[in-house]
């Protein structure tokens, strides 16, 4: 495990990982990949979930990590593919379809943007043995894309398109991710929620009360807008 300016620790995973692998890692640490990932999103869970199609690889055997992206990829009509960048999409809206998506795929890491509540990190993926790593920030698909070294194999491009295809990919140094959730539940997002949170009634005092009721013009955060 390495470590970057200030303490903030790095550390470079071989997928398919091993509770071993990850039972140490801390919220807030620099995780990369080497080996092989799969894209899998609602497409991908409904039809094996809801529509109770077989999963098309040997997982976990073949990798225990699923990436909630929309690949800028495509396949040519020679057959090959052509991979211009891997973009991170929201992994909250797949929360329904997680606990019977670990079960059946046996998969440690999830990979998206954003992260999700920690109510679902501390009923899905804690009994499940599994953790959360988010992508850094915007426009990193193309940063994304370099560490893609193989297009293993594409399964149901035909029945659902290029972005709820899953795709298999062999990565190398395939990052930066950082850890939001361990396998205790804990979530970066919430806790730096909470430190924000807790000092933001300071940065109102000393000021006037709003004059107006017009949106927006309020300083408490139990007031809904919509």
């Amino acid at each position: 495990m390495a470590e970057l300016s200030e303490g903030q620790k790095v550390v470079r995973l071989q997928v398919p990982v091993s509770h071993d692998d990850i039972k140490d890692l801390e919220i807030g640490t620099v995780v990369y990949l080497d080996g092989v990932i799969y894209t899998g999103r609602e497409g991908v869970y409904k039809r094996v979930i809801e529509d109770g199609h077989e999963i098309p690889l040997d997982l976990p055997a073949v990798s225990n990590a699923n990436f909630h992206c929309s690949p800028a990829a495509a396949i040519e009509p020679d057959g090959s593919y052509n991979v211009g960048g891997v973009t991170a999409t929201a992994s909250f809206r797949f929360a329904k379809w997680m606990q019977r998506w670990f079960e059946l795929s046996g998969a440690k890491i999830i990979i998206g943007k954003g992260g999700m509540s920690s109510s679902d990190y501390r009923e899905l993926f804690v009994p499940a043995g599994a953790i959360y790593l988010t992508t850094v920030g915007y426009g990193t698909g193309a940063l994304l894309g370099r560490g893609i070294r193989k297009v293993r194999q594409v399964e149901w491009f035909e029945e659902l398109g290029n972005a709820q295809a899953m795709w298999v990919f062999e990565v190398e140094n395939f990052g930066p991710f950082i850890v939001d959730s361990d396998l205790d539940g804990n979530s970066l997002f919430e806790q730096q929620a909470e430190q924000v949170n807790k000092n933001i009634e300071s940065l109102y005092q000393g000021l006037k009360k709003p004059a107006l009721s017009r949106y927006g013009e309020t300083d408490d955060r139990n007031d809904e807008l919509i």
